[in-house]
């Protein structure tokens, strides 16, 4: 038995992408301990991946605080694992490899470098879509590959009866109205309007709700749904996963929830302006489709209810 180590550091919609992968890596490696090296967002959430032995927290301390680095690389190294697979592919991740393996090639340390294919730049290759690149380096990894293009983010579920009940949810659509303050060109203006449009055709068949990180609770008292909260505090992302799994329809900015509500199989809508598309980062999933504009503020709420009207009926 051998020892095996994925890193993924994040974030929360790549730690959802990643899923396929990391059970395609424990799969090829049923007799082996598979490690994962993550940071302290998803730390607990990763101990409740079945195909993850045990968990390693990274605290991404600053390249130069030398005890801290010490101290990780020496955990690492006292695993002697016997092949990295670096689903972070960062500037950081290849640092990590300088040190405990340097000069490795794929064969020992499996990465979007190591394994590039010998006729294309890494900055052409990295235009594909995501899932596409895991795929890649996994097979040039000699893994058989059966889920890394169809990520199952279902095992970051868990019971949220008591929130349902609370809120009194039969039937409902979430909406991710949100966005970070420094990626406001991901934020599509309307949902308001499309709150009222929603009214309008179902009536009170579906309860329309807003599930606000923490920074965001202050500003979800402007959209015109319900909060889900669990004692007053932002859902825990296991909560979250089971109140979209859950979920009749989700209408998403292009931000996390939007990557999990794709790999949780849901019923949904996501809205890309010009920062990226749809097809880069593999969003688009049988029940999970995307609208694809170059202006948000130009997208009308009616064409996003056009669009899930169809699906909701």
């Amino acid at each position: 038995m051998s020892n095996i180590l994925i890193i993924k550091h994040g974030s929360l919609g790549d730690i959802a992408q990643a899923s396929g992968a990391i059970q395609d890596i424990s799969e090829n490696h049923k007799e082996d301990q598979i490690h994962l090296l993550t940071t302290k967002p998803y730390f607990e959430l990763f101990k409740k991946n079945p195909f993850i032995h045990n968990v390693i927290l990274d605290k991404r301390l600053s390249r130069f605080n030398l005890i801290y680095l010490y101290l990780l690389m020496r955990t690492l190294k006292k695993l002697s694992v016997e092949k990295v697979y670096d689903l972070q592919n960062s500037s950081r991740t290849k640092f990590y490899r300088n040190i405990l393996l340097p000069k490795s090639n794929h064969n020992k340390w499996s990465s979007s470098e190591t394994t590039l294919p010998t006729d294309i730049s890494k900055e052409e290759f990295d235009k594909n879509p995501v899932l596409n690149r895991f795929e890649h380096q996994l097979k040039t990894s000699s893994l058989i590959t059966l889920n890394v293009m169809k990520p199952d983010f279902s095992w970051s579920c868990t019971n949220i009866e008591n929130i349902r009940s609370g809120n009194q949810l039969k039937e409902y659509i979430v909406l991710f109205p949100f966005c970070s303050a420094h990626l406001v060109v991901k934020k599509w203006p309307y949902y308001n309007e499309l709150i009222e449009l929603i009214k309008k055709k179902f009536n009170d068949k579906y309860k329309i709700v807003v599930a606000p990180g923490p920074s965001e609770i202050n500003d979800a008292k402007n959209i015109n749904a319900i909060s889900i909260l669990d004692q007053n505090k932002a859902l825990n992302i296991s909560q979250l996963s089971t109140l979209i799994k859950e979920s009749s329809f989700v209408v998403a900015n292009d931000t996390g929830p939007a990557h999990m509500s794709a790999h949780l199989g849901a019923k949904g809508l996501t809205l890309f302006g010009k920062h990226t598309t749809a097809f880069k980062v593999s969003i688009e999933r049988d029940n999970f489709k995307a609208i694809q504009v170059e202006d948000l503020s130009r997208l009308s709420a009616e064409k996003v209810f056009e669009k899930m009207s169809n699906t909701l009926g």
